[in-house]
Parts: structure tokens; sequence; C-alpha cells
């Protein structure tokens, strides 16, 4: 990420300039780049660390294999991670809890909001099954309890419930429960408390960076017209508008 930093000494330049732009070259741009020296080793890991809180246990035994940098967790916990991950996904919650507490039963004995997020997606999975009397009946002893304790958990439970009033869901006002984006943010919340428990990071560096990138060169365009990157996925330097 040289580019970060060299969009960041440029703001600190700047600071001190008049508020008339400065254009800068492409090929005074890249010799600034050519200057920033960054050690491999610390690319590999920024890359490491993505593909192990991503969940990509092939790419990452393979990365470890070719460029020797060592994950900062078994790889093999991962395949654990991901199965939880996955059982959500599909809606298997029941067999995602019991992998979870296969993992490090700590878990969820610890974070009664996680736990209790796990209980609502599997009324919801009722409910979409149409297994109407057993969604009453699992949230009233499992559910109800739970939201007696906790105005949030309760604020939550009646929006679940509110499904079973509406024989079309595309007219209910909380339908997105029924949505498979529900289903995923479940999923990322039992990711990240796994990797939490793990003494991990629960999101990937990199991302974070290129957040600054994108937040470093907007501040550098208010003092400076220079190539800059609008394309993160391709990461092209586009020469400025002049």
């Amino acid at each position: 990420m040289s580019l970060f930093w060299i969009v960041i000494r440029q703001l600190a330049e700047f600071e001190a300039m008049a508020t008339s732009k400065k254009v800068i070259t492409r090929e005074d741009w890249e010799k600034k780049l050519n200057d920033v020296k960054i050690r491999k080793e610390d690319m590999n890991k920024l890359v490491m660390n993505f593909l192990v809180t991503e969940g990509y246990v092939d790419a990452a035994e393979k990365f470890r294999m070719e460029s020797g940098t060592e994950p900062d967790i078994d790889l093999a916990t991962i395949t654990d991670r991901m199965a939880v991950k996955k059982a959500v996904q599909c809606g298997n919650v029941e067999d995602a809890i019991e992998k979870v507490n296969d993992l490090n039963p700590e878990i969820l004995d610890t974070n009664p909001q996680l736990f209790f997020h796990l209980q609502q997606q599997r009324l919801i999975e009722l409910i979409r099954n149409g297994k109407v009397e057993e969604a009453l009946e699992f949230a009233q002893e499992e559910l109800a309890p739970r939201g007696e304790e906790n105005q949030s958990f309760l604020e939550e439970l009646e929006r679940t419930v509110a499904l079973l009033a509406f024989e079309d869901v595309t007219n209910c006002p909380v339908g997105e429960l029924l949505d498979i984006s529900q289903r995923l943010k479940t999923a990322s919340e039992v990711n990240a408390a796994i990797l939490t428990s793990q003494s991990h990071e629960k999101d990937p560096k990199l991302p974070s960076l290129l957040k600054m990138l994108v937040w470093a060169q907007n501040q550098l365009d208010e003092k400076a017209a220079y190539p800059r990157i609008n394309n993160l996925s391709t990461a092209m330097l586009e020469d400025p508008a002049v």
C-alpha cells in the first residue's frame, strides 16, 4: 500500500502551501511511489490475513507453501469456522449451534446477543417452512423469556413473530427477515465471534486499508491534481484532468 503513504505524505506537505492546486505529473508521482519501500514480508502478511479472516483455507495453505508466510491461527480451525458459517447461510441453525459449541462452548455462553440472534434465525426458518405451531411454541418457550430480560430482544422477537400475521410476506413490513441477507447477517456475526474467540481480528485489514486510501485521495483532491486510482479492482493510475 505504498500509494496510501504517498498520498498521506503529500497531504502533509500541502498543509503549509497556498490554496491553489498543485499539478503532479505521472512521472513525478511514479517516482514518489518507487521511493517508498515496503517489505515483501509485510505484504505477504496482509494477504494471509485476508485469506484467513475470509476463510479461504485452500488458498491460505497454498500461499503459505509458496510464500513461506505462516498464518497466526491453525488453518484447520478455518474449515470448522466455515462449516458453521455455511450451516447458518443454508438455514441449518441447530447444526450451526452444535458446531459452535464443539469449537468453543464459551462463545455462546458469554455472548447472549449472538445466541439470541441464532435462536431468532431458527424461528425465522420455522416460519419460512410454514411450521406455524412449532414457531409459536419455540418463540414462547425459547425467545420470550430472553425478551423479558432485554428490551431490544423483545422488540426483535415482536418483529419476527409479525411475519405470522401476513399470508403474503411481500406486503409485510418486516418481510426482509426472510431475505437471504438476514441469513448472511447472522452468519457474519457468528463468524466474527469465532474469530474474536481465537484472538484474531474479526475484519480483514486489506479492505480497511483500501477505505483509508479512498479517504486520503479525497482529502488530497482538494489540494492537488495527481494520478489517482479510480477503480480499486484494477488499481490503475489515471492522469489528472487539467
